[in-house]
């Protein structure tokens, strides 16, 4: 009942491994419950700092029901100066909390699982939005995340064949060649951004903050944009492509792609509908059109990953109990 656990970011980390499959259908099931109506996820909090225009620490407060049935808190940090310094852009940890009681129970160390969340998330809609295999995948971005979706792609069966690496900083695109070659044998290597957006399958896993793909570009039939880091297209492209979303609500603000697009519109009729409506047969694609799907990234996911590997590290003895972190157990 008053128990309270940590788990380490290298305990987190060595969970997962291995278990991606598992991972990506804790998020499918998350998206399916979202969309049942069965979960709570509000806006999420962004705490700004007017001289670091670029950084922010992030609450995204949730409950998830169905099968899960918890709820919780991820606060994560983007700072994306620090990779000048060698470290990783994000920081995150996330606390779960009985929903029967409302007593937090464990805290976990979240940088990994909020990046596997992404990369489940992106790794689940291409599988269900491709029309056909993609014979090659352009990825914008070198970093973590980048990294997390090729791994997540790669479990689930996407062939790493041609993947062309992209990054404004060329040393990180290289790097990611060279591990995606070393980890997956995977045809890697280093490439202009149009040959990157010229792939059936582009991953946009940058930190820009505003569009910098122009409305020039054209999109092909049956490409596959993965718009994780949401900000990276020019709105009028989205009005040429079929659109999904993981929440409509909820990437329409702080100016993301498709928020821009409905400021543009005065409407919201560019969505096609939610990857959730696509799983479940509601909403289909159009093959002779590109198919960009934005997801702005749900409490509900980090929740359900995190009480997965919460589950995990329960059954091999991994948590870290803290005696007595109550200080009171009763009213009297």
């Amino acid at each position: 009942m008053f128990e309270f656990s940590v788990l380490s970011g290298s305990d987190v980390m060595a969970i997962m491994a291995g278990r991606e499959k598992d991972v990506i259908a804790c998020v499918r099931d998350a998206y399916l419950t979202h969309e049942a109506g069965d979960s709570v996820n509000p806006d999420s909090y962004f705490l700004r700092f007017p001289e670091k225009p670029d950084s922010r620490i992030i609450a995204l407060p949730a409950h998830l029901g169905g099968t899960t049935d918890v709820a919780g808190i991820k606060w994560i940090a983007s700072f994306p100066r620090n990779v000048e310094s060698g470290l990783p852009r994000a920081s995150a940890v996330l606390v779960l909390n009985d929903y029967t009681t409302g007593y937090p129970f464990a805290l976990l160390e979240a940088a990994g699982i909020s990046a596997a969340r992404t990369a489940a998330s992106a790794a689940l809609a291409a599988t269900t939005l491709s029309h056909g295999v993609p014979a090659s995948i352009g990825v914008l971005g070198g970093g973590v995340i980048a990294r997390t979706i090729c791994r997540y792609l790669h479990h689930a069966g996407i062939p790493l064949t041609d993947v062309r690496c992209h990054d404004i900083d060329e040393p990180s695109a290289r790097t990611l060649a060279d591990h995606l070659s070393t980890e997956y044998e995977a045809a890697s290597r280093t490439a202009s951004a149009d040959e990157a957006l010229d792939c059936d399958l582009v991953v946009l896993a940058t930190t820009a903050l505003r569009p910098h793909i122009s409305a020039d570009r054209v999109l092909r039939p049956g490409q596959l944009i993965l718009n994780v880091s949401l900000r990276d297209l020019a709105p009028e492209l989205l009005l040429t492509a079929d659109n999904v979303l993981d929440d409509v609500d909820h990437c329409m603000k702080a100016d993301t792609s498709p928020h821009l697009a409905e400021q543009l519109t005065g409407n919201r009729d560019f969505v096609t509908g939610t990857l959730a409506q696509v799983l479940t047969g509601q909403v289909r694609t159009n093959p002779r059109r590109a198919t960009v799907f934005s997801p702005f990234g749900l409490g509900v996911l980090d929740l359900a990953v995190g009480h997965y590997v919460h589950g995990q590290a329960a059954a091999e003895g991994l948590l870290r109990t803290i005696p007595d972190f109550f200080g009171e157990t009763s009213r009297w």
